[in-house]
C-alpha cells in the first residue's frame, strides 16, 4: 500500500441488532457486531476482531510478498493473531504465529522471514502512536 493510498471505510448502523453494524470498503461489505455476552448478536467480526484480520492479513500478504521475491518455496502461509489487554499495563497485546506448510529454509532465512513480518505496514501502524482525528458531520 503506497503512502498516498487513502482508505475510505464507511460503517451504518442496520436497526437489526443494538450493534449490528455493515462496513463497506470499495466493492466489499462486511457486518461487524459484539459477542452475545457484551449485548450483541455476533452477527460479524468486532471492533477488536478486525484490527487484528488486518494485521493477519497484512502480515500473511507481506511475507509472500517477501517470499516470492527471494524465490522461496514457503508453501501456504498462515497466521493466526490473538489479541489481549494486559491487565498491569492496560497496553493491548497482539500475538501472531505464523506457519509455512512447507519449507526447507535454513534457521537465518527463518529468522528474516520473522523480521520481514514486524515490517508489514499494520504492525508499523499498531506498534506505533497513530493520530486520530474526529469531527462531526
Amino acid at each position: 500500500m503506497s503512502a498516498e493510498h487513502k482508505v475510505s471505510i464507511l460503517i451504518k448502523e442496520t436497526g437489526e441488532g443494538t450493534f449490528t453494524n455493515t462496513v463497506t470498503s470499495g466493492k466489499h461489505t462486511l457486518l461487524a457486531d459484539e459477542p452475545t455476552d457484551m449485548g450483541g448478536d455476533d452477527t460479524g467480526p468486532n471492533p477488536y476482531d478486525f484490527v487484528a484480520i488486518g494485521l493477519g492479513a497484512c502480515t500473511s500478504m507481506t511475507l509472500r510478498m517477501y517470499a516470492n521475491h527471494k524465490g522461496w518455496d514457503v508453501g501456504h502461509i498462515q497466521v493466526n493473531v490473538t489479541h489481549h489487554k494486559d491487565t498491569e499495563t492496560k497496553q493491548d497485546v497482539f500475538t501472531r504465529s505464523i506457519c509455512l506448510s512447507s519449507t526447507s529454509l535454513d534457521e537465518a532465512s527463518l529468522n528474516r522471514l520473522l523480521e520481514i513480518a514486524n515490517k508489514c505496514p499494520v504492525h508499523k501502524t499498531l506498534s506505533q502512536t497513530s493520530t486520530i482525528i474526529s469531527k462531526l458531520a
